[in-house]
């Protein structure tokens, strides 16, 4: 598969949608993630498309309705269609989400029902996110799970969840390794 300019330009605006922000409870630039996410959807057969979808996957989430127009206008209808159906929810004009059980139920009926361009994006957000997480738990223990709004218990049957919808839907990703077991 040929990758061209497009892919660099989608990482040239991911840097910006992201810059200033860094991993929950790290100093680790977030730009890493949407790096990550790119390269293990184009590791599971990822096509250009997916890949600046990838890259692009949090930026309406965390930069607001600006980025979808940028990116439909940049890359088009389906990069803009398969990185909204990896968001699990938009911010209101106040800033504020819905509760994070609420989005969290509604994002896992919505993968039941979602395409495969979005079932392998939020399939590698999911993986390094489960991923990172399993080598924080290595490094600072238990405490790692202060940084989020779900509890531990919570946590775990949310990744059990997507991992099921992955599992049964064939997604690729579905077959890569990861323990969140050690969770």
């Amino acid at each position: 598969m040929k990758l061209t300019q497009r892919l660099g330009q989608a990482l040239t605006l991911a840097i910006e949608a992201h810059e200033g922000q860094v991993r929950k409870g790290t100093n680790i630039p977030y730009i890493s993630h949407p790096i990550a996410v790119a390269s293990i959807a184009l590791e599971h057969g990822a096509d250009e498309d997916q890949a600046i979808a990838a890259l692009l996957h949090d930026a309406i989430e965390d930069g607001g309705a600006n980025y979808e127009n940028r990116i439909r206008v940049q890359f088009g209808e389906h990069v803009v269609a398969i990185v909204n159906g990896c968001t699990d929810g938009v911010p209101d004009d106040s800033g504020q989400k819905a509760p994070w059980e609420e989005r969290k139920l509604k994002y896992i009926k919505h993968l039941s029902e979602a395409s495969d361009d979005v079932l392998l994006v939020s399939g590698s957000d999911k993986l390094h996110n489960a991923r990172s997480i399993v080598e924080d738990l290595m490094t600072s223990g238990q405490s790692v799970f202060d940084r989020f709004t779900a509890t531990k218990a919570q946590t775990i049957w949310y990744y059990e969840s997507l991992s099921n919808i992955f599992e049964e839907k064939g997604t690729p990703i579905s077959r890569a390794p990861t323990n969140i077991f050690l969770l």
